[in-house]
């Protein structure tokens, strides 16, 4: 489950992007309710993306922004309630990092999902099923 974040320089440290990615991957795991799931924890990936301050834009000039993008299979957070979990924890997460250079309004967040069949990890395709199953039995494996 690729979590990208982009900032623009100087919104975190180092040590705070660590810290803010775990957070992210904490918040996906806790909504999901698979903490601790070897297989879902395994891959949650993604990337940290710091750009130039004049390359993070909103209403077209720059701002000290945060911009969260979650990419799901289909099943996966597919509540409204579920959502909303999610981005009230990233926000809570990227705004504790930034120790007060972000305004929360400046965090957005969103979601992109896959199509049934279209998630692959290591080269195999996964369908919803199979997703389903492979998450279920990594529980049952600890």
């Amino acid at each position: 489950m690729p979590i990208t974040l982009t900032v623009p320089q100087g919104m975190l440290s180092q040590q705070a992007q660590a810290q803010v990615f775990a957070g992210l991957t904490n918040a996906l795991l806790d909504v999901a309710d698979l903490t601790g799931n070897a297989f879902m924890t395994a891959n949650i990936v993604g990337t940290i993306n710091v750009l130039p301050r004049e390359h993070v834009l909103a209403g077209g000039a720059p701002v000290a922004a945060a911009f969260i993008e979650l990419k799901l299979p289909e099943i996966a957070l597919a509540s409204a309630e579920a959502k909303q979990a999610f981005f009230e924890k990233a926000a809570d997460v990227v705004e504790r990092a930034a120790e007060g250079r972000l305004k929360r309004e400046h965090i957005w967040s969103n979601i992109v999902y896959a199509p049934e069949g279209a998630w692959g990890i290591a080269g195999r395709s996964y369908n919803n099923a199979e997703f389903v199953g492979a998450i279920q039995g990594a529980a049952t494996a600890s």
